[in-house]
């Protein structure tokens, strides 16, 4: 996705400093080409090719243009449907995906009415379009990366599941050059278990030694490494936005109802359920939704059957208003539901010597990653901070200092030609964070009989969205999962505080 999306703010850095400063002459210009070898811009491909970035930046950045009157999407005002057989809460990639795969599945079922709710029309704070894109195989849980495998097939194939007649063909921008994990002494050891597991499961992966990983990638500095994992197929990044809009566009084709609101408060029913231990657990059951509109009194209280809670970052949230993890400890119901929003940074950078063609979505045993943004010397970066350094999560605000802190001193010794970069703009984005144990959780919570849940991913939600769709459908419509068993993912593991523990989360 192109950064200019997002934050285009003119902030050029030397090292140590922020300034105004603007590029020179031989450098890349801001649309991302590099100027003749004189120094002399070509000056009528110059102005054209910047005036179509920046009518499309007047497009799609909308947080960075606030007053801005175009939306990425038509937005339909009107009020929900009174009644609802799913209502789904979250119109990120998540939940369209849920949304597409439930009317699929219902071409052999009676009609199905599904509601998708979405609070923020302009998805200005949507943790999918503001993610960095990437999709790898390269997990160390069988299930994450059976998920990243069939997702990247469904990519690969997009339009035979997601092209809508007489529309433009999905043009995803997937970019194949794959994932590399750089390991250290301490964890070198992790990364050839992590292999193993990895190639057991059919993703193809290299492991190179230091010697080999300076021969593929001559501008890493290799020092400290001791061992290289990089995805051979399959592993990349593509445009989040237009994964999203695609499953949008065609559940809604499919029948799927989109609503602009925010689902503020639930009414339900309480019964009592034994178990086979002889415990009586309280159980409720949501009969409707109060879903507010969007700058607006009006509300539309919505019956229905079942819902599904993909609200990401905010889907703790909403558990809290159903009781979950309000009560006593020593209860189901008191067992607090451990997704949370965490923000990250990331930075926009421009180094017109960096590294260009076959460069990987790189991770750095320090936490720090970089992947290149187009060919014209532009690349994203950061990583995730220590966890007494998380920041503030009522705002989306960049500190532009932790990138001097942080993430340039690791990021120039890995890169030394990223010593005189530029940082060009910057953004923060939420992660539906699972402090449990970083992972999705999928499937009904035991003390709300019809709400099911598709959150805490954690960072990888975007590109397991595909094929988590398709098993909530399953879960939902078949009673269980048919195409690839998530079970260990639902919330028993919370209960038994078993937790299920990934060791590449980045």
């Amino acid at each position: 996705m192109a950064a200019w999306r997002r934050l285009p703010v003119k902030l050029w850095a030397v090292r140590g400093s922020l300034s105004s400063t603007p590029l020179t002459q031989g450098h890349s210009c801001v649309c991302g080409h590099l100027c003749l070898s004189t120094g002399i811009p070509r000056r009528s491909d110059f102005f054209k090719e910047l005036e179509e970035h920046l009518e499309a930046m007047r497009k799609k950045a909308t947080l960075a243009l606030p007053g801005s009157d175009w939306c990425p999407i038509e937005i339909n005002k009107n009020l929900p449907p009174e009644r609802a057989d799913i209502v789904i809460i979250g119109g990120g990639v998540v939940g369209w995906s849920i949304a597409y795969w439930l009317k699929k599945k219902e071409q052999v079922r009676d009609g199905v009415r599904v509601v998708v709710v979405e609070k923020d029309p302009m998805y200005a704070r949507s943790s999918t379009v503001l993610s960095a894109g990437g999709i790898r195989q390269q997990f160390s849980l069988p299930e994450n990366i059976y998920l990243s495998l069939i997702s990247a097939d469904f990519m690969k194939n997009i339009n035979e599941h997601l092209g809508v007649p007489n529309e433009d063909p999905v043009d995803l921008q997937f970019n194949h050059s794959g994932y590399l994990f750089l390991a250290s002494q301490d964890v070198a050891h992790i990364m050839e278990e992590n292999h193993k597991i990895q190639r057991e499961a059919g993703a193809k992966v290299s492991l190179l030694s230091p010697t080999q990983l300076k021969e593929k990638f001559p501008w890493i500095n290799t020092d400290g490494v001791v061992l290289a994992s990089h995805g051979l197929e399959n592993e990349g990044w593509f445009d989040p936005w237009t994964l999203l809009n695609a499953f949008r566009r065609k559940a809604v084709s499919m029948g799927a109802i989109p609503c602009f609101g925010e689902v503020t408060d639930f009414k339900s029913e309480t019964s009592v359920m034994t178990t086979p231990n002889g415990d009586q657990i309280f159980v409720k059951r949501i009969k409707f939704v109060k879903v507010q509109m969007q700058n607006s009194l009006e509300y539309q209280q919505v019956e229905c059957s079942l819902l599904v809670n993909a609200a990401g970052a905010f889907s703790g949230t909403l558990a809290k208003t159903l009781g979950i993890g309000c009560g006593t400890r020593d209860s189901i119901a008191g067992i607090p539901f451990p997704v949370e929003p965490r923000k990250r940074y990331i930075y926009v950078v421009h180094c017109p010597d960096g590294p260009v063609l076959e460069t990987p979505f790189l991770i750095d045993y320090s936490g720090i990653y970089f992947r290149r943004e187009g060919l014209g010397g532009n690349y994203i970066t950061g990583t995730s901070p220590e966890e007494d350094e998380e920041p503030d999560v009522s705002n989306l605000d960049v500190d532009h200092q932790y990138f001097e802190d942080k993430v340039w001193p690791s990021l120039a010794h890995r890169v030394p030609a990223f010593e005189s970069l530029k940082v060009t703009s910057a953004w923060a984005g939420f992660y539906d964070y699972n402090t449990f144990d970083q992972n999705a959780i999928i499937g009904l919570h035991p003390s709300v009989a019809n709400m099911y849940f598709a959150t805490g991913f954690s960072g990888h939600g975007l590109q397991h969205s595909p094929i988590v769709g398709r098993a909530v459908a399953e879960l939902i419509l078949d009673g269980e999962f048919t195409t690839l068993d998530l079970s260990r993912f639902g919330f028993q593991r919370i209960l038994d505080q078993d937790p299920l523990l990934e060791q590449n989360i980045v």
